[in-house]
């Protein structure tokens, strides 16, 4: 899967960015939410770029993962804007400098838009196999439905008919694709 997202040309990244901000415009969640975590797209991932400034203009509050500096495959968010200073993680990702950045618990954040490798229709992700959302949203086992609404963000060629559930995995409340979206 990651193969096939990284062979996708500028043009279609562009166009995929484009499609899916369209898609999530039509979310209530996205509408409600003030406080919203997205991601830099990396290794072919689909471009959320242009809802993180849709966001902007709308007057929400953005924010990105950043790896966490003592607690193991665990994130931290801290607001982006454009003046954000920022810095290559040990991934090589782009992620705001955590010196006296102020960070948002996960718990207090409306909204994840997370990446993801592949999913299936009725709502399993695999991830890049660090556990760190899993690990991060792990309190949703327990709460169930309280805290954020975490949605996959994908490319629609990323969906296979079906992914395998662990008993750590944090079920999503759907995926949106440059397509549609699935479970929402």
């Amino acid at each position: 899967m990651r193969s096939r997202r990284r062979a996708l040309s500028a043009r279609q990244q562009r166009e995929a960015a484009r499609k899916l901000l369209a898609n999530l415009r039509r979310l209530p969640a996205f509408h409600r939410a003030r406080h919203i975590a997205l991601y830099l797209p990396n290794d072919g991932e689909i471009d959320p770029t242009p809802v993180i400034e849709l966001c902007w203009r709308q007057g929400k509050q953005v924010y990105l993962p950043v790896l966490h500096p003592i607690r193991h495959n665990r994130l931290w968010f801290v607001p982006y804007d454009r003046n954000t200073p920022m810095q290559r993680n040990i991934y090589r990702i782009l992620e705001p400098k955590l010196r006296g950045a102020p960070k948002r618990p996960p718990q207090a954040l409306d909204l994840v838009l997370l990446p993801l490798v592949a999913f299936d229709a009725s709502g399993a992700r695999m991830g890049m196999g660090g556990g760190y959302y899993d690990r991060t949203f792990s309190f949703k086992q327990r709460k169930g439905p309280q805290g954020p609404k975490l949605i996959g963000l994908a490319h629609d060629i990323q969906r296979v008919d079906e992914l395998p559930v662990a008993s750590w995995d944090i079920p999503l409340a759907g995926i949106v694709t440059d397509c549609r979206g699935y479970r929402l």
